[in-house]
């Protein structure tokens, strides 16, 4: 069976300095690095460093001590009767001059350190040593950031390039396109905003944290954060519709009976749901009560238009209301944007007619009508 064996040969031993192995043991350790990474990857540098340098094709292994910091080359050949590759092969004959007891078939290693290897082992240690290192810190950003996915981070405006915002997260940099930003703002250095996070990707230059400030996540996130009845899952949101910088709809739930789902959302006095407002840049908000009934649900998700009556085709999620004749325009909303939001929260498709419109006009196959009454909803709306 093929042994390995190991020659030695004198000449002057550099090694990589004990207050450098203090450094590396140190950073590994606020990196949260195995230390045994960075040997064996200083390990591998130093082959290529050898090749490079001294112009070697050998087969070589490098050896570094991780409690000196000694390293020694060593060149890898295989023993066999007559070489044809003296790079990779070594005869038996020359081999038994080194030890007599080789045989054919051993694979041994002799020390080839050059002399003069010492600059370039320090140099290139302290190369790994930061790249790793640097890798290893882009990779703890990414795992957190990216287990961090559909929440909100908060951060300062670093700068405005190219219509792209960056974002100072503290330990990285968030980007904030131009097609994530709500239209009716403008941001400058050091403004202090809330963001959403919606991709975290992997790029040769790090991890790129997408933030999001027109997201209906975004919006979702702020009452879990502002609503403590939200964070102890007793009230939940069913639903968002979201036209940012201009208009909302939340669609919100209580689990419990006692407690109201709109007036938690609300606050006392509107804190809540204002402080809300002031964070999206005074976009009015329109808070309504979820219902598993489709046709109260459709009705509530108008306000603040009042409805009188609903009917629903639930197979093809298809809805006729009827309101008030003075009630259209409000119903509708200026450029349909109340009908349209509430189409968005719902799900539904709806036709909206007042009751004139609606006098002696036959009902589609497949829908019922009905009575409905609104409950009582609340719109948030800023000073701006």
């Amino acid at each position: 069976m093929a042994r390995t064996r190991k020659s030695t040969k004198k000449e002057t031993k550099r090694d990589l300095g004990q207050e450098f192995l203090a450094t590396l043991h140190e950073l590994a350790r606020e990196k949260g690095i195995d230390p045994e990474v960075l040997f064996e990857a200083i390990e591998a540098a130093l082959i290529t460093a050898y090749k490079r340098n001294f112009g070697s094709a050998q087969n070589v292994r490098v050896s570094l001590s991780r409690e000196t910091g000694s390293y020694h080359v060593y060149a890898i050949k295989t023993v066999v009767e007559d070489p044809v590759d003296e790079i990779e092969e070594i005869s038996l004959a020359q081999a038994r001059t080194i030890k007599p007891d080789y045989e054919l078939g051993d694979v041994i290693e002799i020390e080839v350190t050059p002399a003069d290897f010492g600059r370039v082992a320090a140099q290139t240690a302290k190369q790994v040593v930061v790249q790793r290192i640097r890798e290893a810190e882009r990779g703890i950003i990414y795992e957190e950031f990216s287990s961090r996915e559909s929440d909100i981070v908060t951060g300062l405006v670093e700068r405005v390039e190219n219509r792209n915002v960056f974002i100072d997260l503290g330990k990285t940099v968030a980007v904030l396109t131009p097609a994530e930003q709500i239209p009716t703002e403008s941001y400058q250095h050091g403004d202090r905003i809330k963001a959403y996070i919606v991709e975290v990707k992997k790029t040769s230059k790090g991890p790129q944290i997408v933030v999001s400030r027109t997201h209906p996540g975004l919006l979702k996130r702020l009452f879990e954060l502002e609503v403590p009845e939200i964070q102890e899952g007793i009230v939940e949101i069913k639903s968002v519709a979201r036209e940012p910088g201009n208009r909302s709809k939340i669609a919100v739930w209580s689990n419990d009976p006692d407690v109201d789902p709109v007036g938690s959302c609300v606050g006392h006095k509107g804190m809540r749901v204002q402080a809300i407002v002031d964070e999206l840049g005074s976009e009015k908000i329109d808070i309504v009560k979820w219902n598993e009934d489709s046709a109260k649900f459709i009705a509530n998700a108008l306000s603040p238009a009042k409805v009188v009556s609903v009917a629903v085709n639930e197979e093809e999620q298809v809805s006729r209301v009827v309101v008030p004749d003075y009630q259209l325009s409000l119903a509708i909303g200026k450029e349909g944007q109340n009908a349209r939001l509430a189409a968005k929260l719902t799900g539904w498709k709806i036709d909206i007619k007042s009751v004139s419109q609606a006098e002696g006009e036959e009902l589609e196959a497949g829908m019922n009508e009905v009575q409905v009454e609104s409950d009582a909803s609340f719109t948030a709306e800023g000073d701006a």
